[in-house]
């Protein structure tokens, strides 16, 4: 399979970029999209170029690195699917692939593919902590939860935070993320001693970094490799309002 490549590039954050073109040559069908620009970039320093900068780490599905935008989608648009699961089959011999990074303001580019994330983490950190027992290792059915409540909190849980709900999102929301992590501490019995406290941080958090508002188009929803409900935006708006008037 050969496959025409056009690739933003940017030295840093200051530098303008742009497109480049290249050639992947000899793919095979079975290679994922990272191996693909392996592949490339191996091409590229053989050159004497510098390489096409793009994160990643597990290659499994499960750290969030790869944010990539493959032809104007996030991931590459097949359903419930990361960067690094994206098979060179879903392509045809010949086609032309656009690669760019994500796209937003809270995002700040790093270098080619690379953009900062961090904001994430600061609005994990503002969730602050969950209240449990000091001492020996408590049994694992010692709090009862009821099921329902349980695969909703591990449904939730499955984000990865790799930010393609930020990158699709006409106004760079991250609603959809921090619902998840919100969603899936206050679902269980431990996270409730914190629910209000937690969500307000955490929205507070979300608009300081520079997210926009959350318009209910579900593109969020639609890209997310995990599948993350956009009900659990709802469930995040339900326990803002009631920690807001609660004055929490």
């Amino acid at each position: 399979m050969n496959l025409t490549l056009k690739v933003w590039r940017q030295k840093n954050a200051t530098t303008p970029g742009r497109f480049e073109t290249y050639q992947a040559r000899d793919i095979i069908a079975d290679m994922s999209f990272l191996e693909m620009l392996d592949v490339v970039n191996e091409e590229i320093i053989a050159r004497g170029e510098p390489p096409i900068a793009f994160d990643s780490d597990c290659r499994e599905g499960i750290c969030g690195m790869c944010s990539l935008v493959i032809n104007g989608i996030p991931h590459g648009g097949h359903h419930g699917t990361a960067t690094c699961q994206l098979h060179m089959r879903r392509f045809k011999d010949g086609d032309t692939i656009t690669v760019e990074p994500w796209r937003a303001k809270a995002f700040p580019l790093v270098k080619d593919l690379v953009t900062n994330r961090s904001a994430f983490d600061r609005i994990i950190q503002a969730g602050g902590f969950v209240s449990v027992n000091t001492g020996g290792t408590p049994d694992g059915n010692a709090i009862p939860i009821a099921k329902t409540a349980a695969d909703r909190s591990m449904d939730a849980a499955a984000c990865i935070g790799c930010g393609a709900c930020v990158a699709v999102c006409k106004n760079a929301s991250a609603m959809l993320f921090v619902a998840a992590k919100v969603s899936h501490l206050n679902l269980l019995p431990q996270g409730k001693a914190e629910k209000d406290r937690r969500v307000l941080n955490m929205v507070r958090q979300m608009d300081k970094e520079g997210f926009g508002n959350c318009t209910v188009t579900g593109s969020c929803e639609a890209v997310c490799p995990k599948e993350i409900s956009l009900s659990f935006i709802a469930m995040m708006n339900r326990d803002y309002g009631v920690a807001t008037l609660k004055g929490a």
